[in-house]
């Protein structure tokens, strides 16, 4: 009977120590995060493209690389398989013909922070965890607690009090513990470190535990299904802690290994924006880790983390993609979302317009080229962030009458 996964070990892509996945594990001893590894060779002899195509349409799909062994463990709400949009008047409009979206606004919780809780949570579950602890910019605090509600876990959340009110409603009528900090997310997590330090709880904080990652490489996955195993051109992701451009990337060589796809990998953008562009700035000093960015501050709320513990991840990734790190205009953000609306009928959300701004620019600049098959990542619904657009609407008397325009 074949197993549900073929999870392997865990291993650090430091110091490459190796750990069971039978435990539970936080960082490495020697501080890094560390990274789930399959029996790929294994794998190659029991399933193929086709095994996949026949199955329910979520992520669970690719369950044999997922770190979850057994399926009574998995906690679902039907997250996975969002749509590839195709995008022609903007792309029309940007001189990118070939432009898609990867739309994860359509998911659970509204935004790709779904795919992270999903697996995490139900490793969690797995490992017997009953209280989880976490940092957050909004989108996945409230992901990790409706998840933990559906597992039977309590989550304990801290977040920035600027962060969106939707998702701090979220995490309170899931049940869990929500506190606010007035502060960026790096203050929080420092408060969430010494909970946890002193009431012993799982650190579910962004790749503290190695199972988020694997909930977000699906999209790579998923992009590579959905474009029949040939991959586009370019991807480009908004990037604050940077788990799905890690992820993305972790997906792709692991389908390379298993011999589904063939060819170069597509070049990967983190996106960033100008007022908190950590990545970028050490990109652009072709450095390995990224400095402290200090003040930052974006209306692109998700991606505002001035360092992220997995940058050296990030950087790789970028680099072994022949990739780029680009920052764009703080003010142009929401102008690029209204235009994605009024072009194509998606209203996204701010770090997702980011993305279509960087695809803007590297069109101009002569970085994508003219005919490459670019691929944008939407990372939620623009209706979680109610306060962005800000518009004024004509209010009619009773027997008023509309003016045609």
């Amino acid at each position: 009977m074949m197993p549900f996964s073929y999870v392997s070990h865990l291993y650090c892509p430091k110091c490459k120590k190796e750990y069971s996945p039978k435990e539970k594990h936080q960082l490495c001893e020697c501080g890094s995060p560390l990274l789930v590894a399959y029996d790929l060779e294994r794998l190659k002899d029991n399933l193929s493209p086709e095994d996949v195509k026949s199955r329910e349409p979520n992520l669970w799909r690719y369950h044999e690389l997922l770190p979850v062994e057994d399926p009574k463990n998995v906690i679902s709400l039907g997250e996975g398989m969002t749509p590839l949009i195709k995008m022609p008047k903007l792309g029309k409009e940007m001189d990118i013909p070939n432009l898609y979206m990867k739309d994860e606004g359509i998911i659970p919780t509204g935004s790709f922070k779904a795919r992270g809780a999903a697996v995490g949570v139900s490793k969690a579950k797995e490992l017997g965890v009953e209280q989880l602890a976490m940092p957050t910019n909004g989108n996945a605090g409230a992901a990790w607690s409706l998840y933990s509600s559906r597992a039977d876990i309590k989550a304990t959340v801290v977040m920035p009090k600027d962060a969106p009110v939707i998702t701090r409603n979220e995490c309170a009528v899931a049940g869990a513990d929500l506190y606010l900090v007035d502060g960026l997310i790096s203050d929080a997590g420092k408060i969430v470190g010494e909970a946890i330090k002193a009431w012993g709880l799982y650190d579910a904080s962004t790749l503290k535990e190695p199972y988020r990652i694997e909930g977000k490489k699906t999209m790579g996955l998923e992009i590579a299904e959905q474009f029949s195993w040939n991959l586009p051109d370019v991807i480009l992701y908004p990037t604050g802690g940077g788990v799905g451009l890690i992820g993305i990337y972790k997906a792709l060589n692991e389908l390379k290994e298993l011999g589904w796809i063939k060819g170069d990998l597509p070049r990967l953008v983190a996106v960033q924006a100008e007022n908190c562009a950590p990545i970028v700035k050490a990109w652009n000093e072709r450095k390995q880790e990224s400095e402290f960015w200090p003040d930052s501050s974006t209306i692109a709320f998700g991606i505002n983390v001035p360092k992220a513990i997995g940058d050296f991840l990030v950087l790789e990734a970028v680099y072994n993609t022949n990739g780029c790190a680009i920052a764009v205009d703080e003010d142009k953000i929401v102008e690029e979302q209204k235009k994605v609306a009024q072009l194509e009928g998606s209203f996204i959300c701010p770090e997702g317009a980011a993305t279509f701004l960087a695809a803007r620019r590297l069109r101009e600049e002569g970085w994508i080229k003219e005919n490459e098959t670019v691929v944008a990542l939407n990372t939620g619904l623009g209706v979680k962030y109610p306060n962005t657009v800000d518009i004024e609407v004509p209010i009619l008397e009773r027997n008023g009458s509309l003016t045609k325009k």
